[in-house]
């Protein structure tokens, strides 16, 4: 019974003596994978030493150098690492410069990116505010017109329904509207004034059909040709002409908003011409 007590510790000792080595091995190649990732890190933190300083200081610095290599009486080892050094600083300075622009890209496109969605917040509550209130001016004039001219209230309500039917799918739509759509809009806005302004507008619409797939802020046309018709056209008698188009200018859309009405300051003979334009 004792036999069979001491077996076991006599096999345990025997197992031990079988695995020792075996660890050895693992705890050297361990030891060396640590060596190879500190000698990554020191060659990386090297390069981005070189990267950094100026030329100036890395001249003090192997001038420094080149003299204590000389006390030891070992100049070649630290002149050949001195070219070695000018050599990769001329690599690390094109990535270091690779990197500064793309981060300067980065920071630009995160800048416009966020202009363009206060822009974008802005027209949303713009949106808001303009809606009701024309809505019940329109509808407020359609009530006066059935009174005094049923044919051209009919036509005032025609015009609100093509408007509103325009606009209807933007509200619904989450994306950015697109140029053509705000054309659209506007088109029906402008009919809608014409009616309203009894003649005295007269709009023109020069939007090729190849521009109206762009992205375009919403209500941003809507509310230069408010502000076209309110501070030009309408308060000159006459009323006048509003024309609306759009180009390509230096790779960049731009939408043009011209009016022949009084502008914001008035001459005696006629009117100035207005433009009003906006790139997206």
């Amino acid at each position: 019974m004792s036999t069979d007590q001491r077996t076991p510790r006599t096999d345990s000792a025997a197992d031990r003596g079988r695995t020792a080595p075996a660890s050895r091995p693992m705890g050297t190649r361990q030891a060396l994978r640590e060596i190879r990732k500190g000698i990554v890190v020191m060659w990386w933190s090297f390069f981005d030493w070189l990267a950094v300083i100026s030329w100036k200081a890395l001249l003090l610095v192997s001038f420094l150098g080149l003299v204590l290599a000389a006390i030891l009486n070992h100049p070649t080892p630290v002149f050949l690492l001195i070219v070695a050094s000018f050599i990769i600083k001329v690599v690390a300075r094109g990535k270091r410069r690779a990197e500064l622009t793309a981060n300067e890209a980065t920071k630009r496109a995160e800048t416009e990116q966020l202009e363009r969605t206060v822009l974008e917040a802005r027209m949303e509550a713009l949106q808001a505010q303009i809606e009701p209130h024309f809505l019940f001016n329109t509808l407020a004039s359609i009530d006066q017109l059935i009174q005094t001219d049923p044919p051209r209230a009919s036509k005032m309500q025609q015009s609100l329904i093509r408007y509103l039917r325009s606009a209807m799918p933007q509200m619904r739509e989450d994306r950015r509207p697109s140029l053509g759509q705000e054309v659209n809009l506007c088109g029906a806005f402008l009919e809608l004034m014409s009616v309203r302004m009894e003649g005295r507008l007269q709009p023109v619409m020069s939007v090729p059909e190849g521009l109206k797939s762009a992205v375009f802020p919403s209500m941003m046309l809507q509310t230069l040709v408010e502000n076209a018709i309110q501070h030009g056209l309408e308060p000159k008698a006459e009323g006048g002409r509003i024309a609306v188009s759009a180009e390509i200018v230096d790779g960049q859309l731009a939408v043009h908003v011209l009016d022949n009405g009084i502008g914001f300051m008035p001459k005696a003979e006629g009117g100035v011409d207005s433009p009003m334009s906006a790139s997206g």
